[in-house]
């Protein structure tokens, strides 16, 4: 059964949702647009932004959206400046902006590797860094969304878990030194949630999702709107003194470690 909050539980707030496009962000921007936030979506395509704000304004929310790429920082800072110019100090920064594809480490060129650190890490960076100056300090809350490949290794998955372990990290660092300015910053690791890119391209069969099932404690793909409701809570004044912490909202997956491609795994040599 879907969880439910009061109605306005973010009246009044701002939101930038990076990554929100399409699938888990922008589920995370929808919920915090029901919630009563004024939400910026933000992607790379024009077209699925379009869509995606379209959606929103006929449900009676408040939304606009910037296309900029994570990876070019000044793009990502002209469409902050253009939230604040829009809404006001943003409350809510979402660094959810993410790339991926599996191959082995000897299987993937220097630039497939590159790109997905860029995405996730260097993307993650850039908007932090400049969303700051548009921060409503204190009370903002920054949340990165990762993935448990930041302390599990997966085979394929190289360059994720890479990324991942710096998002995580970085974000860290963040709440040590934007906290005396009533900033916080946490992250959340979400498990395999269904009907996302990044589960049809890890698990593109019947047969890959059931086998991704049975590392799953709960014994099911979570939703996006588990993902969605734990970001709810984290930028509420419900989480005011968390900052730092690691949120994972897996179904208990973390604990079935490297098993989520199965084993015995080998991987392709580089020729």
């Amino acid at each position: 059964m879907r969880a439910t909050f009061r109605d306005g539980l973010l009246e009044d707030k701002v939101a930038f949702v990076s990554g929100s496009s399409s699938g888990i962000c922008l589920r995370i921007a929808e919920r915090m647009a029901e919630a009563g936030a004024r939400v910026m979506l933000h992607g790379r395509s024009v077209e699925k932004l379009d869509a995606a704000c379209r959606s929103i304004l006929a449900s009676g929310r408040t939304a606009s959206y910037a296309a900029a790429d994570v990876r070019d920082y000044d793009a990502i800072s002209r469409a902050l400046r253009q939230t604040r110019d829009l809404f006001g100090e943003i409350d809510i920064l979402i660094c959810g902006a993410a790339g991926n594809f599996p191959a082995p480490a000897m299987g993937m060129s220097p630039n497939g590797f590159k790109a997905v650190v860029d995405i996730d890490l260097l993307g993650t960076y850039n908007t932090a860094r400049a969303a700051y100056p548009h921060l409503r300090k204190p009370g903002a809350s920054m949340i990165s969304i990762s993935a448990n490949h930041a302390s599990v290794p997966y085979p394929m998955q190289a360059h994720v878990c890479a990324a991942k372990a710096g998002v995580e990290r970085l974000t860290q660092v963040l709440a040590l030194e934007w906290g005396p300015e009533g900033v916080r910053a946490n992250t959340i690791n979400p498990g395999p949630i269904e009907g996302t890119e990044g589960m049809a391209r890890l698990a593109p069969t019947d047969a890959a999702k059931r086998g991704v099932i049975e590392t799953v404690p709960l014994r099911r793909m979570g939703t996006r709107d588990d993902i969605a409701n734990l970001a709810l809570f984290l930028c509420s004044e419900a989480a005011s003194y968390i900052t730092g912490a690691v949120l994972v909202c897996d179904g208990g997956q973390i604990h079935s470690g490297s098993r989520l491609f199965g084993a015995p795994f080998e991987a392709p040599l580089a020729r």
